[in-house]
């Protein structure tokens, strides 16, 4: 019997013996998310590391269906699960039971920090950004010469636009040498002149692998280049801040090469298209001149000219003596409204205003006058009624007819009998002068005595 063990039992025995020793099961782990991916059945791969090591991690949907946040790459997390391995690659892994977030990664931080400074500078601002060509002539990529996106890039621009000139600008795009390789070709390319458009990227890859792209050297370089550049960085999902510094964003390599170029078969149907509508309105064109050429050719005009001259000429001479119908008619008009002018003149001569005034000022004082005459006369009418009614209320009057006015020795007149007692002296004033009397008897009249005459 053999004593050999195959690689299966191998894995399974190491399998068993780190899952009941106890000392790598649930337990808990500080470290940072790096290649992080969600499967379509819900499952989480992706590294946790730390600055000396690395391990792969899953967290089944089992599990993270109750995660309160969204783990991405760069985030700094803790764990708690099991050690195990993965035995068809004879792997070990850990099977994450709970994530909670433990602040920031080291790079997510410096991705937020750079990319607040250069937000607050102005190097993504929409209105620095630059179109790009329609019909370019000739193009820059700058990525890494080894990887498939060239090749997808290169492929798809001479597929889609076989007329423009493609050069290749080989860089690194990984590794701490990566930042200055791809800033300096932006720099070179965009200095020469030569180039219409620039499409500068890489395939997919973790947070660490794309980190070129989020280096100020490299942002700063696209931010800052005169011909437009094109962000060709990783997957869909993928972004750094080298897509907001370019002038477009394309979710992938293959992407930006198709907006980069025009479709050179969709613009051979345009063009197509194009023809066969001017062809069909030159057509209609032509069809419809010939129509109006035809009625043209039937017209009267065509085919009378000799009459028509001298209908018109007829016509010229009916609208000659109109018109030398109107000038006289203007002419008189003219005439007239200029002797009414001259009339007008005359009459608003100040001599003439004047004596028009004068003529109004004699008649406004004979109206004047009237007017006192009538006012006199009507004044003397009520004087003489008041008077009237002045003279029949006078006492003078009374005197005329009979009546006397008795005044006391003090000169008060005498009301009623207390006034003049017996023997008392009295003065009577009658309408013709004054009598002496004395008051012999003073005697009260009675009701029943009827007065006397």
């Amino acid at each position: 019997m053999s004593s050999y063990l195959s690689v299966a039992d191998v894995t399974t025995r190491i399998k068993r013996l780190l899952e009941t020793s106890g000392m790598v099961q649930n337990v808990w782990i500080q470290a940072e998310i790096s290649n992080f991916k969600r499967h379509s059945r819900g499952h989480m791969y992706f590294s946790l590391k730390d600055d000396r090591s690395r391990i792969q991690s899953v967290m089944f949907a089992g599990s993270n269906k109750n995660l309160t946040f969204t783990p991405e790459d760069g985030m700094s997390v803790l764990v708690r699960g099991d050690v195990t391995v993965y035995e068809p690659f004879g792997q070990y892994q850990l099977m994450v039971k709970e994530m909670q977030p433990d602040g920031t990664g080291n790079l997510f931080a410096a991705y937020e920090q750079l990319k607040k400074k250069l937000t607050a500078a102005g190097y993504f601002a929409q209105d620095k950004k630059k179109a790009i060509p329609r019909l370019p002539k000739h193009i820059a990529v700058i990525t890494s010469p080894t990887g498939a996106a060239v090749r997808d890039m290169i492929t798809t621009l001479r597929r889609r636009y076989p007329l423009v000139k493609v050069t290749l600008l080989p860089v690194l795009v990984q590794g701490p040498d990566a930042a200055p390789s791809i800033a300096r070709a932006i720099r070179q390319a965009d200095e020469t002149g030569w180039f219409d458009t620039i499409i500068a990227g890489r395939g997919g890859g973790s947070i660490e692998d794309l980190w070129a792209f989020n280096e100020e050297e490299t942002v700063l370089a696209a931010a800052s280049c005169r011909t437009p550049v094109i962000s060709a960085v990783g997957h869909e999902t993928d972004t750094t801040l080298f897509d907001f510094a370019a002038d477009l964003r394309a979710p992938t390599p293959t992407a930006a090469a198709e907006l980069a170029v025009p479709d050179i078969t969709e613009m051979r149907e345009f063009v197509h298209d194009r023809r066969g509508r001017i062809h069909r309105a030159a057509a209609e064109r032509f069809e419809r001149a010939q129509d109006a050429l035809k009625r043209l050719e039937q017209s009267y005009a065509f085919r009378y000219p000799k009459r028509l001259i001298e209908e018109k000429e007829q016509q010229l001479d009916w609208m000659t003596d109109r018109l030398k119908q109107r000038l006289q008619e203007s002419g008189s008009r003219k005439r007239e409204q200029e002797r009414s002018l001259t009339n007008r003149l005359h009459a608003a001569h100040p001599k003439k205003q004047l004596e028009r005034n004068r003529e109004q000022l004699q008649e406004r004082k004979h109206q004047l006058e009237r007017a006192v005459r009538k006012l006199h006369q009507e004044k003397a009418s009520r004087l003489e009624l008041q008077l009237s009614k002045l003279d029949l209320l006078s006492p003078v009057q009374l005197m005329r007819k009979g009546y006397a006015l008795p005044y006391a020795e003090d000169g008060k007149l005498v009301r009623s009998r207390e006034d003049a007692p017996e023997k008392s002296m009295l003065k009577l004033r009658v309408s013709d002068g004054l009598l002496a009397c004395r008051v012999e008897s003073n005697t009260p009249i009675q009701k029943e005595d009827p007065p006397h005459e």
